[in-house]
């Protein structure tokens, strides 16, 4: 079962986020302090709108940085489920509902998480579910729209 504080990523996924935080220490931080000197250039700061948003869009930049880096310290890269005995996060598996509907469906952490492209979350109600079960059992997953019962058809 997954750690409570763990952040778990495919090596892909956390290769993005530290793109994305290098891009905000980097290049955003840089544009910031850009914007906060042409600011400081205009003159009364009191009554500078610019200053203000500047200053706001610092502020953003930095607790995004904070949050960034909070994530990174708790990742975890889950390596491509060797065994398929068993759903954990990283199994691709192909679930049935109740009426008869497939979905392919990838387990992954929460920062991934997309649902347009068929990944869900450990953390979500189904992705809960889902977990430490087997080809061919039955799971009840308890979601925004009432309880859904699923079937595990493959974990590919």
């Amino acid at each position: 079962m997954p750690d409570q504080d763990s952040e778990y990523f495919s090596k892909e996924g956390l290769d993005k986020l530290k793109t994305e935080l290098e891009h905000l220490k980097k290049k955003k931080r840089k544009e910031i302090a850009d914007r906060l000197e042409f600011a400081k250039s205009l003159g009364d700061l009191s009554e500078n709108a610019e200053y203000s948003e500047a200053k706001e869009a610092q502020m953003l930049n930095e607790s995004k940085i904070s949050e960034f880096e909070d994530i990174l310290r708790r990742a975890v890269v889950v390596k491509q489920i060797a065994q398929k005995d068993k759903i954990d996060i990283g199994s691709q598996m192909v679930i049935e509902d109740e009426k008869g509907g497939r979905l392919t469906l990838t387990i992954v952490g929460s920062q991934e998480a997309s649902p347009k492209d068929q990944k869900i979350s450990n953390e979500s109600p189904l992705g809960r579910a889902l977990l430490d079960h087997k080809k061919g059992e039955t799971v009840k997953a308890f979601t925004p729209a009432g309880e859904k019962i699923y079937k595990i058809i493959d974990i590919i």
